[in-house]
């Protein structure tokens, strides 16, 4: 259970250029966790493709209204937030309307904060009875484009799914270059929370090897839970179910369990180790 609804939500973008590796399904199946355990939580889907969407069972003739809308029509987060499935768990939904938004923003001033303004009203709804969110977790596009920079600029803090592939280090490079980018002129705050090795398939020797080599590089920053390959979790979607619904036993259900626990614990940690206000 959360242990303090006063604080500001936690803003999390769920990032990784490269597409195919567990990133929208780490979204959806670590916002289920979180809200499992009592947790608030917000899944903001700024992905064109709107697999976060479809994953918790919304279906596109459903989308009336977006994530498109809070971008150009600075329409309130709150007015086009829709409830999942899961309890605890909200939605802002996406379509493919996102496609254009670099286009249709053009050169518009402080065209990069328009996300991070829409969760600063997020607080200021009069009479808003709800309890406050204590997560936000945004679902980026598989690129680095005007969409993952609005992710970034509202976000405390990246958290980067990794896919125990040949060539994930390289892949790497590009996204924490980005960071780096934001950080200087858009987000001082921004940080790398974690990496996550998904896929991690144990009858194959190179994911063993990957794992090494990324614990090598980056040490503590990369999550002690990995996420298996798993049959169940990829069928979930389809399902338009959480894998943590629609199996709860299967190991990759409860290997998102333990990621979400571990989460919140370094959590704890970051802020046990933060200097009093």
């Amino acid at each position: 259970m959360s242990d303090s609804h006063a604080r500001p939500p936690r803003v999390l973008a769920i990032a990784n250029q490269k597409g195919g590796v567990g990133k929208t399904t780490t979204a959806i199946n670590l916002g289920t966790g979180l809200a499992a355990v009592g947790e608030r939580v917000l899944l903001i889907d700024i992905d064109p493709q709107g697999n976060a969407s479809t994953g918790l069972g919304l279906p596109r003739s459903a989308r009336s209204s977006s994530i498109y809308d809070v971008l150009i029509s600075e329409a309130a987060l709150s007015a086009v937030t829709v409830r999942s499935s899961v309890p605890g768990l909200d939605l802002v939904p996406a379509d493919a309307d996102l496609s254009g938004v670099e286009i249709e923003l053009g050169s518009q001033p402080r065209r990069s904060f328009r996300l991070r303004n829409a969760i600063a009203g997020l607080n200021t709804v009069s009479g808003a009875p709800e309890t406050p969110y204590t997560y936000i977790l945004i679902d980026c596009p598989p690129s680095l484009n005007l969409l993952t920079v609005n992710a970034m600029t509202a976000s405390d803090a990246v958290l980067v799914p990794l896919q125990c592939e040949f060539f994930a280090l390289e892949g790497l490079t590009q996204l924490l270059r980005t960071v780096e980018l934001v950080r200087g002129s858009l987000n001082p705050k921004l940080e790398i929370q974690g990496l996550v090795l998904t896929m991690y398939d144990r009858r194959n020797s190179l994911s063993s090897q990957v794992e090494q080599d990324v614990r090598a590089h980056f040490g503590d920053k990369v999550y002690k839970t990995v996420i298996p390959r798993n049959v169940r979790v990829s069928e979930a979607p389809s399902f338009g179910k959480p894998a943590l619904v629609y199996d709860i036993n299967c190991s990759g259900s409860q290997a998102y369990m333990r990621l979400a626990t571990e989460l919140l614990g370094r959590e704890r940690d970051r802020r046990a180790a933060a200097p009093a206000a």
